[in-house]
């Protein structure tokens, strides 16, 4: 059996076709963490804190608790289903700034383990 590909712990460059998926905040300030190398190498758009912008693709992980990050990761799998043209590649969004742990993020991401075209941190 074909071990899937994970997502290396720092991303730095992007191949062909790749979005850099990271944390963001409602407001589209990318101050710091992922966001800022979203925004500083990938396309991120300050003051667009949701979705796709350049090469990366923004996940709101700082306006509460888990249950309000879910809705953010749902409308994440339905889109890159809906680009399987595209590889995206998930950083451990939520883990740094926004103080959640892995055990915490992980679990929203179970039906990204279906989707081909979305590769998710070790472990997740």
């Amino acid at each position: 059996m074909e071990q899937k590909r994970t997502t290396p712990e720092q991303i730095t460059q992007l191949g062909p076709n790749e979005i850099f998926v990271f944390g963001s905040n409602l407001a589209g300030m990318h101050g710091g963490g992922a966001a800022w190398v979203a925004y500083r190498k990938f396309g991120a758009i300050m003051g667009q804190g949701v979705g796709l912008q350049g090469r990366s693709y923004g996940i709101p992980t700082m306006q509460g608790g888990v249950e309000t990050i879910k809705p953010y990761v749902d409308e994440f799998i339905a889109f890159a289903k809906s680009r399987p043209d595209l590889t995206f590649l998930v950083t451990r969004i939520g883990c740094g700034i926004a103080g959640f742990t892995d055990a915490e993020i992980a679990p929203l991401f179970v039906r990204a383990h279906e989707v081909e075209n979305i590769v998710l941190p070790p472990d997740w």
